[in-house]
């Protein structure tokens, strides 16, 4: 198998859909001998913020010199970003043979009522090349929920982290913030640290607290509003926050919180860990598609925000950076909360472009999100492909807002890193 047909294996799993539930994924890592149990983690939930968290503690680990995982989900830049040690993606190479090995046990325990799904194929997969590999440590970020999400299969962790919560995948988590806020804290277990945000609302703070005083472990709460902003621009940030300063390059007030979650997760977790080495770590973190400036002059931003939190904080970073009268590119899938998530944003745009997300089923058609955009922006319209909605919005020769779903950012970067020679 190479890598192309592993790839194709893969996606064709995407046919039996997503499956909460942990059953499948214990008998396929049954088969396996249980790699999972080879390793410590640091688990990682939540609506907002997840995929930074993670990069930011991963950054800091392989700093102090461990040999660090990264499981996220989904990838912006490579299939293989899912899969990382200290920084680097799995190869192609060792993706096919790995997904050969996988295979072979999936089928093994083959059962037409209950496939394996692509999910639960992948993290399986993720377990394995981590055991095989060594590592030190993994910072694993949680599909979709937390209970009975397929990651949820480890054993107790180091730290079970809970990023900020919003009204995100309603249909399969509940209709209600504290119901949402209950399934993420499935991911808690006994005697171990509960490391959450402050931005969260009282009513999930509550859940976390239970949940946690439940399983008789340490919930340390981060509060950025103790974070004082020193510095802000276009390419970087610098706060300080009891006593110490950092410099960030991920742009935001919301990745100042996620800083200070991953600063309360080092400290409480790996006492060894110097602050020195928590500066050099947070510093040298990047993450693709999250208030990702593509360039300066003139300004061309990517951003991965696809629910009414996100474009919330994109709007804060807007704001800071007085960035107005600018084009939007925005594609959604179907099931988000489209209208609640543009109206955080849309006072910034004096024209918005709306495309269909090609890589993902679930998308909204271009014509009905631009009428959605409307609504708030009368200079709304569609366009037929991801390179004539990029020429379109370079014509008005004014700052270029991406946002929308991480599956836009995927597929649209590579022709934003290379606009000035395709357009």
């Amino acid at each position: 198998m190479n890598y192309n047909e592993a790839i194709t294996y893969i996606h064709s799993l995407m046919r039996f859909g997503s499956r909460p539930g942990l059953e499948n994924i214990s008998r396929l890592l049954n088969e396996l001998g249980n790699p999972q149990n080879e390793l410590k983690y640091i688990h990682v939930a939540g609506t907002n913020g997840k995929g930074s968290t993670s990069s930011f503690i991963s950054s800091v680990l392989r700093e102090a010199g461990l040999k660090t995982g990264l499981y996220i989900s989904p990838f912006v830049v490579a299939f293989n970003e899912r899969i990382q040690i200290n920084g680097e993606y799995i190869s192609d190479q060792e993706l096919a043979e790995w997904t050969e090995i996988i295979k072979t046990a999936s089928e093994k325990i083959a059962d037409a009522k209950n496939p394996i799904t692509e999910f639960e194929f992948i993290t399986a997969l993720g377990f394995k090349y981590f055991a095989d590999r060594g590592c030190d440590v993994v910072v694993l970020e949680v599909g979709l929920g937390g209970r009975l999400d397929a990651t949820n299969v480890i054993k107790k962790p180091l730290a079970s982290i809970i990023t900020q919560i919003d009204l995100d995948h309603t249909g399969v988590l509940g209709e209600t913030i504290e119901k949402i806020a209950a399934e993420k804290c499935g991911i808690i277990k006994r005697d171990s640290f509960v490391i959450t945000t402050a931005d969260n609302s009282a009513e999930t703070l509550e859940v976390i607290a239970q949940t946690t005083a439940y399983n008789c472990s340490t919930l340390v709460c981060a509060d950025a509003k103790n974070a004082e902003i020193t510095d802000c621009g276009i390419g970087s940030q610098t706060f300080k926050y009891k006593n110490s300063e950092y410099k960030i390059k991920l742009l935001g007030k919301h990745q100042i919180s996620n800083a200070v979650v991953a600063i309360e997760t080092v400290k409480n977790v790996f006492k060894d860990i110097t602050d020195g080495t928590i500066k050099k770590g947070l510093l040298k973190t990047a993450f693709p598609a999250r208030c990702e400036v593509i360039s300066e002059e003139p300004l061309l931003l990517l951003d991965g925000s696809h629910n009414p939190n996100g474009t919330a904080a994109l709007d804060k970073v807007l704001s800071d950076l007085k960035i107005n009268n600018a084009i939007a590119i925005v594609g959604f899938m179907a099931d988000k909360d489209v209208k609640d998530a543009i109206s955080k944003v849309s006072g910034h745009f004096s024209k918005m472009i709306a495309v269909e997300v090609a890589s993902n089923n679930r998308t909204m058609k271009a014509e009905e999100l631009a009428e959605n955009c409307k609504e708030f922006c009368s200079d709304s319209v569609a366009a037929e492909s991801y390179t004539k909605a990029i020429a379109l919005a370079k014509e008005a020769n004014k700052p270029i807002i991406v946002f929308g779903s991480l599956y836009l950012s995927s597929d649209i970067r590579p022709l934003l890193l290379n606009s000035d020679k395709t357009i």
